[in-house]
């Protein structure tokens, strides 16, 4: 039986998430952040580990991929090496979760590789993800439209409160600016240091529309309704954060344009994904989708850097592979 012997390489592949908005920036119940999100088919990272006693990356995103395996295995106490091939990546610092989709992937394929028992969960917490948003976690373990309940005094990663299939004909359409890059690092450390306190009544709201206008709207496919969600929650997040993004709603002013144009169309749902510049709009079916780029793409032509994307939501987690001595073939094998 090939399951009794040694994992010589694993795959992994995983998806992008949209990051749709906090809940609770101002915590006075002991808890704060929350999130609400999207797990994508595409962008997606795909990687290969095999073993080996060097570290060694090859591929876009290898200094990323080694500092990831690196930090995991001395956290991890695995004294190995390892070599790794990146195939595709997410695009880094355009809120679509590219860093902890790296860090789960490395992690949880060298898990499997040296035959480690930690869970995706005790990983992300090991390589210190998760610090205020647990959706792309979520987006990792399971897919689908997922709500996490923020941090609490003695969190370690954000429980997952909701998850939910997201409707099959719905078609999300990305706005990327690759002119520019979302706040991150210790930029973003010091913006959420900095900026004022949150108002209690807005938390409240944007909970109640989450709770009572888009999770109903999903499980009943009504996509105004979701959208009328989203926009709000974008609305008050992005004017929260605008001082950290340049003044404005949305980092990308050209992005900010794309998506205002689009709610002219009669879009309801748009938004930016966690710090942009990214932008996301979701739509009815293909048909429309394919409208709405073709209009966009006619309409931005003159804007550098500017590209679009459509693509599904992912109502699964990510696929991981695993290849034993001997075998021919890859083993699916179950993300835990």
């Amino acid at each position: 039986m090939s399951g009794c012997n040694t994992p010589q390489r694993v795959s992994v592949v995983t998806t992008a998430r949209l990051h749709m908005g906090f809940l609770d920036l101002h915590g006075g119940l002991g808890r704060r952040f929350g999130s609400i999100g999207l797990a994508l088919e595409q962008p997606y990272t795909r990687l290969t580990v095999t073993r080996s006693t060097e570290f060694i990356a090859q591929g876009l995103g290898a200094e990323r991929a080694l500092a990831c395996a690196r930090r995991f295995m001395e956290r991890a106490q695995l004294s190995h090496g390892v070599s790794l091939e990146l195939q595709s990546t997410i695009p880094e610092h355009a809120g679509l979760g590219s860093g902890t989709q790296m860090s789960l992937a490395v992690g949880v394929a060298l898990a499997k590789l040296y035959e480690s028992s930690l869970s995706v969960r005790e990983i992300a917490a090991l390589t210190d993800r998760g610090a205020r948003s647990g959706i792309g976690i979520g987006a990792f373990e399971q897919g689908g439209l997922l709500l996490d309940g923020g941090r609490g005094a003695n969190t370690l990663v954000p429980p997952l409160l909701s998850r939910m299939d997201f409707p099959d004909a719905w078609r999300v359409l990305l706005i990327f600016d690759r002119s520019g890059a979302g706040v991150h690092g210790n930029e973003e450390v010091e913006a959420f240091r900095t900026l004022p306190e949150f108002p209690e009544e807005i938390a409240a709201a944007l909970c109640r529309r989450v709770l009572m206008q888009a999770l109903p709207a999903v499980a009943e496919q009504n996509l105004d309704a979701f959208g009328s969600a989203i926009y709000e929650i974008q609305c008050r997040i992005g004017d929260y954060f605008a001082s950290a993004q340049g003044g404005e709603r949305y980092t990308s002013a050209a992005v900010g344009d794309a998506l205002e144009w689009m709610r002219t169309q009669g879009v309801r749902c748009v938004g930016q994904s966690s710090w942009g510049p990214t932008g996301f709009a979701v739509l009815e079916n293909e048909l429309e989708a394919q409208a709405m780029a073709a209009a966009l793409e006619a309409r931005c032509a003159h804007r550098q850097g500017m590209s679009f994307m459509l693509c599904q939501a992912r109502n699964q987690g990510s696929e991981v592979r695993v290849a034993y001595e001997g075998d021919l073939v890859d083993k699916a094998c179950a993300v835990n």
